[in-house]
């Protein structure tokens, strides 16, 4: 029996916090950490590859992923789009 797959894409940004590398995507709210970009990048993967295959083991896939805001289309999932990622300033008065 052929295992089902699918391929998607991903948002994901990759921060700098001291020496750890911190990798989050919004369209699962999942994230990780590596000592290096590239373990936090091989970290990243394999936590959203144990996500999927855990919510789809457990039956919950489709709902988890309708809950996030996801879109079926045909066979595949459509994660939400970023529209924007920016950097805002703000002053916060400290009393």
């Amino acid at each position: 029996m052929k295992t089902p797959t699918f391929q998607l894409s991903l948002p994901v940004t990759i921060l700098r916090e001291g020496d750890a590398f911190v990798a989050h995507t919004p369209a699962l709210d999942l994230s990780t950490v590596g000592n290096s970009l590239e373990e936090a990048q091989k970290n990243f993967s394999e936590a959203v590859n144990l996500f999927l295959e855990e919510a789809y083991s457990m039956g919950t896939l489709d709902d988890v992923l309708n809950e996030m805001g996801w879109k079926r289309k045909a066979q595949d999932w459509v994660p939400p789009v970023v529209v924007e990622h920016n950097s805002q300033t703000f002053q916060i008065p400290l009393s």
